[in-house]
């Protein structure tokens, strides 16, 4: 893991900001790549001022709506055989394709914007979206909302603590606590609010 992430500084320093875009398009796209050894190293380049720290989030954030755009359309024009058919090497199965397909039903554009920032399910929320044809306009903004949160997150933790491995590990696993947590405050707060509507 260190060497991977000795990897990715070099990459970055090396490519700037297309290097995080175009690594966090692959990571918001099918491939599970994660976002934490993208925008950690990010962070830890802007404290050394070798990056801008607000073009590193912005970058992040880009990157990830690019890649959420190719799973979205994916589904756009070619439908659901489609991703079956070749997302089993990624990952995906009918069965999960279902549960993302049926919650995204059922929820919209909220879950959109939240899904975001889970773990293992940010990547794939595209998916469903695409399928039924969501406005790309609300698409692009829940997605950039939900993702500008993460990036944030993940640029600020390499900023303020750097290389100090364990550290962020520590905070990460804090963070991640704290997110699950919002993530139930406001999915509870949001049935409510649907509920309310749903009687007028």
């Amino acid at each position: 893991m260190q060497e991977l992430v000795e990897t990715i500084i070099h990459f970055a320093d090396k490519w700037g900001y297309i290097g995080i875009i175009l690594l966090m398009t692959l990571e918001s796209c099918f491939i599970p790549f994660p976002s934490e050894i993208v925008m950690i190293p990010a962070g830890y380049l802007a404290s050394k001022d070798e990056l801008n720290l607000w073009l590193c989030i912005l970058c992040g954030i880009f990157g990830s709506v690019l890649g959420a755009l190719i799973n979205y359309y994916i589904c756009y024009f070619w439908g659901k055989d489609f991703v079956l058919k070749w997302g089993k090497y990624f990952g995906i199965d009918e069965k999960k394709f279902s549960k993302f397909e049926s919650f995204f039903n059922k929820h919209g554009e909220f879950s959109t914007f939240i899904s975001r920032l889970i773990p293992g399910i940010r990547q794939y929320i595209s998916l469903p979206a695409g399928l039924v044809k969501m406005k790309i306009l609300n698409f692009i903004f829940f997605t950039a909302a939900g993702s500008g949160i993460w990036v944030s997150i993940l640029v600020c933790l390499g900023y303020f603590i750097g290389e100090n491995e364990e550290l962020i590990k520590d905070y990460l696993h804090q963070i991640l606590i704290f997110i699950l947590i919002f993530v139930v405050f406001a999915s509870l707060v949001y049935i409510k609010m649907r509920k309310i509507l749903d009687k007028d």
